[in-house]
């Protein structure tokens, strides 16, 4: 259902800027609003970077897909938190590496159901959910009409977990035990975040000013979400140097990922 004839979803706030439309605006999409180019040009001012963090947290997108579906045999793919497509979605990495790989997305913004409806008419085992990350419980239900939970599931938390305050119940490390509980052994934990510098401080307050809060952690603190996994080299690190592609050159950027697998 789309609101007044203009095609969008009756439900979406063009007024209020949302993290996957600023972070599209980054990656030189056109799936946003003014409001949402204005925060990313507010935060952008104070903190340049950030559009490398966007280019840089996408291309790991693509490593890691390509990891998991290649070299670890992972055939499902629990994708939270997924954003507005664009090249290289997580279901195109792994389908055409296994044609048989399912993937369910997970977002809460009307802009992103109405394009994964689009996407839902490939070739491949592809779902969509409508919920908020902080309720893991309706997530595992929903997904589990795709997905095998007796079997190995890929968890992807790329730039979703600053969503959720420390103080948010359920907290970070609830939802992250919520839904390591539901996958059985043999399953992966994917994370993706900037990480608290000053640099970064700034931007958040400055996107927080304007309507779109967001909350950074430590390295040690993102490192805790993989305690009792079993970390894949190269550990915890900033997201360029994971796994770099050949002959690239890799810079420090203040984001960081890292993938556990479930012992």
């Amino acid at each position: 259902m789309s609101g007044s004839g203009s095609g969008l979803p009756a439900s979406l706030d063009t007024g209020q800027p949302h993290s996957a439309r600023i972070w599209n605006y980054w990656l030189g999409g056109t799936d946003n609003f003014a409001a949402d180019r204005a925060v990313g040009d507010q935060v952008k001012q104070v903190y340049p970077e950030v559009v490398e963090v966007a280019r840089a947290s996408r291309a790991f997108l693509g490593r890691v897909v390509g990891f998991l579906a290649g070299e670890a045999g992972i055939r499902q793919f629990l994708d939270l938190g997924t954003g507005l497509p664009s090249a290289g979605n997580t279901h195109e990495v792994a389908q055409a590496i296994a044609p048989e790989a399912r993937v369910v997305y997970v977002d809460n913004d009307p802009l992103v159901l109405a394009h994964a409806r689009a996407l839902l008419t490939g070739d491949g085992v592809t779902d969509y959910v409508d919920a908020d990350v902080r309720d893991p419980a309706r997530i595992v239900q929903a997904a589990a009409k795709t997905l095998d939970l007796t079997r190995p599931v890929a968890v992807m938390m790329l730039g979703v977990l600053g969503n959720v305050a420390d103080d948010d119940v359920p907290g970070p490390g609830e939802i992250v035990a919520g839904f390591l509980a539901a996958v059985p052994s043999g399953s992966y934990l994917i994370v993706n975040d900037s990480v608290i510098t000053a640099a970064t401080a700034d931007a958040v307050r400055t996107a927080r000013n304007s309507g779109a809060d967001y909350h950074l952690r430590t390295v040690e603190q993102m490192t805790g979400f993989f305690d009792g996994l079993e970390l894949v080299d190269p550990g915890v690190v900033p997201t360029p140097t994971w796994r770099p592609e050949p002959g690239s050159d890799p810079k420090d950027l203040n984001v960081y990922c890292g993938v556990g697998r479930k012992p």
